[in-house]
């Protein structure tokens, strides 16, 4: 590894902490998935094509392992009075709080495979090419999905012009019906 990819990996720490957490609902898990990721990425790192997209390439390792470890977590443990779940909260710190709530709140009840690709094309920016490469999804089923967790998403929170002001520059992006 050269000190340039040693750079640029690190340059991708903050957006695979920010997917992380998105999947994981939990920020300590979501370090622990990171920390996991970077730890395959550096021991695979020989398997990497220079010239490639190495964000993806983090970004596919990270989700792979996440549901990796999803698998074997939910053959583990159980939550049967929900005590588990409301632990994994994560209270947001800006100037829309309880909009924000509500948004987190429909946002959670979409489809783990909705929630993933609003993620990685409304948040994370990636084309709709590279999150059907990334999931080994076709794009045409990433659109798909896409346009029904915004179309749920916007039911939810009963959006139409003016209904909320959104200032959360990630929330807007993964609402936004242009991309």
């Amino acid at each position: 590894m050269t000190p340039e990819d040693r750079d640029e990996l690190i340059s991708h720490l903050p957006a695979l902490r920010a997917f992380a957490i998105s999947l994981t609902r939990n920020r300590s898990r979501a370090d622990d998935a990171v920390q996991e990721a970077v730890l395959k990425a550096l021991t695979n790192f020989d398997k990497f094509e220079r010239g490639s997209n190495m964000r993806a390439w983090l970004f596919t390792i990270l989700r792979n392992a996440y549901y990796s470890s999803q698998r074997k977590y939910y053959r583990e443990q159980e939550d049967v009075d929900g005590a588990l779940a409301e632990t994994m909260a994560v209270k947001p710190d800006h100037d829309g709080l309880l909009q924000f709530r509500d948004f987190v709140k429909a946002f959670d009840k979409l489809p783990d495979e909705q929630r993933e690709v609003l993620v990685l094309v409304g948040a994370s920016g990636f084309s709709y090419e590279e999150t059907a490469a990334m999931t080994g999804v076709p794009i045409g089923t990433i659109k798909s999905r896409i346009n029904r967790a915004r179309a749920r998403l916007a039911e939810d929170l009963g959006l139409y012009d003016g209904a909320i002001e959104i200032t959360d520059k990630t929330t807007l992006a993964i609402l936004n019906r242009g991309n």
